[in-house]
């Protein structure tokens, strides 16, 4: 009987117990199941649910499935929105008691955009304008603890303009000087809001930045403005 994809990805789990014992093979045929997850992780499906899409991608491999797509298809997207929904109006409840308790840390202010910042280290010098370009290193995390991003682990800092970040990058490293370092907490509505971001940020997540200043680049001077044009000679009568 011929192996179904979901048996073919089975049975690469149970040989391969991590990626380095995978051939290059195996690793590509991992990574297309790596994908189908990342694609349904908005539906928060329980243990009972990701059965069902594991026979569901199990049948239509067969070209067997079980209901008729022309009349389902169309509900998959109907039931995204709804644990979109759902899994947002958690994230806004938790992030509303975590702010509360951020705010009343030591030497935390909150500002009336809702940003919380706390200064871990003062630096020295001035503050960068909005209009400026910022060089940081950086730590992005959920409430929960889970890093979404990091310069940290790219190995190098990173450079942008103030006006091209989210709201509470803009605020808050504008109140930071060079060589200090402070933690940003940013309600969704001046970070990603009810979008989310790439599926790494859930809508109306409530966000932590660790961000360390290493410099300041003013923005490029404007070019000077070209002279007018030299008025005709008059005409020869």
């Amino acid at each position: 009987m011929k192996k179904t994809f979901i048996a073919v990805v089975c049975a690469l789990g149970a040989v391969a117990a991590s990626a380095a014992e995978m051939t290059e093979d195996q690793k590509t045929v991992y990574a297309i199941g790596a994908i189908i997850g990342k694609q349904v992780s908005v539906f928060n499906l329980s243990p009972a649910e990701l059965e069902l899409v594991k026979k569901g991608l199990s049948d239509a491999t067969n070209g067997k499935p079980a209901v008729e797509l022309e009349t389902y298809g169309p509900k998959v997207q109907e039931l995204a929105q709804k644990r979109m929904a759902a899994a947002g109006a958690k994230q806004a409840a938790a992030g509303k008691t975590y702010l509360e308790k951020a705010a009343k840390e030591t030497g935390a202010q909150k500002t009336a955009s809702g940003l919380i910042f706390i200064s871990q280290k003062d630096g020295t010098g001035a503050s960068p304008t909005i209009n400026d370009t910022v060089k940081v290193h950086y730590r992005g995390t959920l409430i929960d603890g889970t890093e979404f991003d990091s310069s940290y682990k790219r190995g190098e800092p990173i450079e942008f303009p103030l006006n091209g970040v989210i709201k509470c990058w803009g605020e808050g490293v504008a109140k930071m000087k060079v060589g200090g370092k402070a933690r940003l907490v940013c309600p969704s509505a001046i970070a990603y809001g009810e979008q989310g971001a790439g599926g790494a940020i859930p809508p109306n997540a409530t966000l932590n930045f660790e961000v360390e200043l290493l410099g300041i680049k003013p923005p490029a001077p404007a070019p000077a403005a070209a002279p007018a044009p030299a008025a005709p000679a008059p005409a020869k009568k």
